[in-house]
């Protein structure tokens, strides 16, 4: 009885040793796994970095791209905004220019309305030779 009892121990040993060492096999073995994993998962995040480094240089240029456009607007609405200004500063200097050109016109008309009022040898005096709104060359 003795022998089979310490055959009995002895493979219960050999028993429990083995399923240590196919633990200690499996444990590696995921360990492995896990830091190949780990390292593909950090080449693909330095990959994505990279990629990120290079799209971010072409996204700056963009960027500094539409700020110069938006400066040249920016610069060309302000010039506009000028050119409208001085245009509405001219038509109402023309606006003027006109009015008292009317004006002046009118009273040369009286003047002359008077003159042909007071001459014996124009025809009919009450008739006003010329209105406002005929050109002065064509009486």
């Amino acid at each position: 009885m003795g022998t089979s009892r310490s055959m009995s121990t002895s493979s219960i040993i050999w028993i429990i040793v083995a399923v240590v060492v196919v633990i200690a096999i499996v444990a590696a073995l995921l360990w492995v796994a896990r830091n190949r994993r780990d390292e593909r998962r950090h080449i693909e995040a330095e990959q994505i970095r990279e990629d990120v480094a290079d799209k971010s240089l072409q996204v700056g240029e963009r960027e500094a791209r539409a700020e110069e456009t938006a400066a040249k607007a920016r610069m060309v609405q302000a010039e506009a905004d000028a050119k409208a200004a001085e245009a509405s500063a001219l038509q109402h200097h023309a606006a003027q220019h006109r009015k008292e050109a009317t004006s002046s016109r009118e009273e040369l008309n009286q003047q002359r309305d008077h003159a042909d009022t007071i001459d014996p040898k124009v025809p009919n005096p009450e008739e006003p030779r010329s209105t406002p709104d005929q050109n002065p060359r064509n009486p």
